[in-house]
């Protein structure tokens, strides 16, 4: 896990490979949340900051930066075994042209039952809809809470935001619940600990989804799989596996173009029938439209869809192709399928509905006493006016204010910074002007 240093102790799903860094400072500059430090000359993750997006998975030249998730050899933990395919494993594969190839390949792997992530999708969706028509009272815009990375950017960076957030379940945990139930009717002789609902993830932020649940105080995800890992593995089934007598493969799919759709990015907005929405991913383009929120700048609108990863899902860090092909790959995948087979019942209303209130993550609280805070606030902007204002990363922080708040908290050093460090000439070129 991330390193622990700090009084969260919720699962992170990236870890530091201590051997491999080299203390480069690259992902320190690059994490959304300021949650990496540089010490004596290797990265830690600050957990409470760290939203699992895997952004320092992506640009650490070392590979030092990994994902944590569940071994396939965990199947073999359960009597009886469902498959949550995430609709971006369908634009992993080459000419694949009906995606019941690709879930009865599941089945012939070891599965006894799929249940499709695009599903749920579809259910979500349809309550969005009803939500945004009958509930005058939510707030507008509201934000997509699907990208678990996004969510817990709101809580860190943007807390007065989390009002707007969409208090539905992402479509892994309803599809999780709703697999279960099934499960459960198919196999009434079995314990809850005997089935196993697997989630087949294309991002490391959903395996921390799966752990650490945020809107629900627990996930009915019992693992969760990476696509690169399961990929391999399905190549050669999917050429083999059998048709039955009609010369047909068996239909298994349950989703639409709606739910597959998801995969990308403007999926989930434009099932919603509407054009008032606004689509962007990738985490910098993300940042930019949350602080546009925060600033009011983004009037009129009904619905906000954000992805951590570029293009969406298929972007995630745990997939195997270009994430822009396996968008072409899914426009010509969908073409033939019907636009939604799924709609919300009220009996689903308990598995739709978040089961616990989302909360900000009191990332700058400086201490429980109110004066002392005051004192340490009033520290802090002294010695930021006292540095160079580079945020040139050489103290292992990201940046000048960064450290100024690591050394009132305790986390570094004045002496961290290298222009003005003990005995050190800080040249006029480098001093702010007061």
């Amino acid at each position: 896990m991330a390193e622990d240093n700090s009084t969260d102790r919720q699962f992170h799903s990236v870890t530091i490979d201590r051997e491999k860094c080299k203390g480069c400072v690259n992902c320190i500059k690059r994490c959304p949340t300021q949650a990496i430090r540089v010490r004596n000359g290797k990265a830690t993750i600050l957990n409470m900051r760290c939203i699992d997006c895997g952004e320092c998975i992506r640009v650490c030249q070392n590979h030092a930066k990994l994902p944590i998730y569940d071994p396939i050899s965990d199947m073999s933990k359960y009597k009886y075994l469902v498959a949550l395919p995430a609709p971006a494993l369908y634009g992993q594969f080459n000419n694949l042209d009906d995606i019941n190839i690709l879930l009865n390949a599941l089945i012939s792997f070891g599965f006894d039952d799929v249940f499709e992530v695009a599903k749920a999708a579809e259910i979500v969706s349809d309550k969005t809809r009803s939500l945004m028509e009958e509930d005058s009272e939510l707030p507008r815009p509201l934000i997509s809470s699907a990208c678990p990375a996004v969510t817990r950017l709101i809580r860190v960076r943007f807390p007065g935001l989390i009002k707007h957030l969409l208090p539905l379940n992402a479509p892994i945990e309803l599809a999780a619940r709703l697999a279960l139930e099934k499960a459960r009717a198919a196999r009434p002789d079995l314990s809850r600990g005997d089935i196993g609902i697997i989630f087949i993830s294309p991002c490391a932020a959903k395996v921390t989804a799966a752990r650490s649940a945020i809107g629900n105080n627990y996930s009915e995800v019992d693992a969760v799989f990476a696509i690169k890992d399961v990929y391999p593995q399905l190549l050669p089934i999917m050429k083999t596996i059998a048709k039955n007598q009609d010369g047909e493969i068996p239909d298994v799919s349950s989703a639409g173009r709606m739910g597959v759709s998801w995969c990308g990015s403007g999926g989930e907005s434009s099932a919603l029938l509407s054009e008032n929405y606004l689509a962007a991913d990738g985490i910098e383009n993300v940042i930019n439209i949350l602080e546009d929120l925060e600033d009011e700048k983004l009037g009129g609108l009904d619905f906000i869809e954000l992805n951590a990863c570029s293009a969406g899902c298929v972007g995630g860090i745990l997939t195997v192709e270009n994430p822009y092909v396996a968008v072409t790959r899914i426009k010509k995948l969908r073409r033939f399928m019907p636009v939604s087979l799924n709609h919300y019942t009220d009996s689903e209303r308990g598995q739709i509905e978040w089961g616990a209130p989302v909360s900000p993550a009191n990332i700058l609280k400086l201490s429980d006493n109110y004066d002392e805070a005051l004192k340490k606030m009033s520290q802090m902007r002294k010695m930021y006016d006292e540095l160079p204002g580079l945020d040139c990363g050489s103290c292992g922080a990201p940046g000048c204010a960064a450290l100024a708040q690591d050394v009132v908290t305790g986390l570094a050093e004045e002496s961290y910074c290298v222009f003005n460090a003990k005995g050190s000439y800080l040249p006029p070129p480098f001093r702010r002007k007061r």
